[in-house]
């Protein structure tokens, strides 16, 4: 994701060093719009990643990463067609020719592919055995959810599924424990290594376009065959990628990934958590950063309307100058976001509230897909009232936007059907949603008001499921 002010600037070659396969690799004059896809194959000859989209959606060049502070168990699986050279830097690369061991022996989940006749035409499968090879090393089991990213049209998923439970138990091969803590990294001035460096570097270069997970810049290059003339890298800041419990809120610096977040905020608001897992893929949320996915403007994001549901407030900094505002007054209109040139998201804070945290995400599809309508209600019962009510959507108008019209038909009076039923009459005071490809104006509408009905029915008992037909 990007999080900053894009223009034109003249660009500069850098230098980087990180492993692949095991051996360090050390790269000068690195064109930073270059792709890693592009380089595995055109450089290096590892075909067995491949191109299949081209924009993050299918998985077929999907590699594992680790970082250097992390254990074997944080490598994440990630699309090597929307990420650029520069973002490996420091961090230790496999491809789908580095599973196996340098003797030749395959790895748990090969032999289970093998085994289960988990692959037909093979165009997808070494992304899949990554996706899975990258799962196992984290001892995570969920194996639907790691591959809703890996698209298979040939072999069907029962097969895969089989080939994963029956590995999930083996031990991780020694051969992969490689943790690049002893490369020596040469700086590039578009790469800071801390906030202050970054703050420093961008009030010199005010037009740079800052990229953090390059799930959005990727698709730039790809997809638009547009090019940033300048870019600053941010995935050396560790500084922003912190998560800080404070006595009053929780700090999450804005390179915080989403993968990231979604432990984060479990404890406190499993809906924010829950939505989550539908965000994109395993392999987007590795990379994607919270603060791309504010910083972008779109009015279809899925983190801005969860945040001004809870109240969050953004810390802006320009040079040594900082400020803090709410993220609603972050979105001016379409296109168009509260942030001077020079000022990037530093960090979001939560406010710590009781949880009365409701998320629904509606989609054409159920994994992997752009939101239609986003709803997030934040809504406090007491004594059968309506003590207080932050409501927020996305998709609804041309910015994520709070539901100001909707929060006092509800303050106040008691809750129940009727008063929900009253609040529905008040949605188009708050919003004149667009039609487009994803739904019609009429469709949201009518979809954020049973949005609200389906918080006041989960209130008294009533599970309520979007995959489900009930009558």
């Amino acid at each position: 994701m990007i999080w900053g002010v894009s223009g034109n600037a003249a660009g500069e070659l850098m230098n980087i060093t990180f492993l692949l396969n095991g051996e360090t690799v050390a790269l000068c004059d690195v064109d930073p719009t270059r792709t890693v896809l592009d380089w595995l194959r055109e450089e290096r000859g590892l075909k067995g990643t491949k191109e299949g989209c081209n924009e993050g959606d299918c998985g077929a060049c999907t590699i594992i990463l680790t970082h250097e502070s992390d254990s074997q168990k944080a490598a994440s699986a990630v699309n090597a067609c929307i990420m650029l050279l520069p973002q490996l830097q420091g961090k230790a690369v496999r491809t789908i020719e580095g599973v196996q061991s340098a003797q030749g022996d395959l790895h748990p989940i090969q032999n289970a592919v093998i085994e289960h006749h988990a692959s037909q035409c093979g165009f997808c499968t070494p992304g899949i055995v990554n996706s899975l090879v990258a799962a196992h090393m984290r001892g995570a089991t969920d194996h639907d959810d790691v591959l809703a990213g890996n698209l298979c049209r040939c072999t069907g998923y029962a097969p895969i599924i089989k080939a994963a439970n029956a590995a999930q138990a083996e031990n991780v091969p020694e051969w992969l424990a490689d943790i690049p803590d002893n490369l020596n990294i040469t700086p590039n001035s578009c790469a800071p290594e801390n906030a202050d460096e970054l703050a420093e570097w961008y009030m010199n270069n005010p037009h740079a376009t800052l990229v953090a997970g390059a799930t959005d810049v990727g698709l730039w290059l790809t997809k638009k065959l547009v090019e940033p003339r300048q870019i600053g890298f941010l995935n050396r800041c560790t500084d922003l990628q912190q998560i800080i419990e404070r006595e009053n809120d929780i700090w999450i610096g804005s390179g915080v990934t989403i993968d990231q977040v979604q432990r984060a905020v479990k404890a406190r608001y499993p809906g924010f958590s829950g939505m989550l897992r539908y965000f994109a893929s395993t392999q987007i949320r590795a990379t994607a950063s919270l603060g791309g996915n504010i910083a972008n403007g779109s009015p279809i994001a899925d983190t801005p309307p969860i945040l001004i549901a809870l109240g969050a407030r953004l810390s802006l900094r320009r040079g040594d100058k900082r400020r803090v505002i709410l993220i609603e007054d972050f979105y001016i209109e379409y296109g168009r976001q509260n942030l001077q040139a020079g000022e990037f998201i530093e960090g979001i804070i939560i406010p710590h509230q009781p949880d009365g945290l409701k998320v629904y995400k509606i989609s054409k599809r159920f994994d992997q897909d752009i939101s239609s309508v986003l709803g997030a209600l934040n809504i406090i019962e007491k004594d059968g009232k309506v003590q207080a009510a932050r409501i927020a959507f996305g998709g609804m108008a041309g910015v994520p936007k709070r539901a100001k019209a909707v929060e006092t038909a509800l303050i106040g009076r008691d809750w129940n059907r009727q008063t929900v039923e009253d609040a529905q009459t008040v949605f188009s005071h708050d919003f004149i949603p667009l039609t487009d490809v994803r739904a019609s104006a009429e469709y949201r509408i009518e979809v954020a008001q049973n949005m609200l009905l389906r918080v006041w029915l989960e209130s008294h008992g009533q599970t309520v499921s979007v995959r489900e037909v009930t009558p």
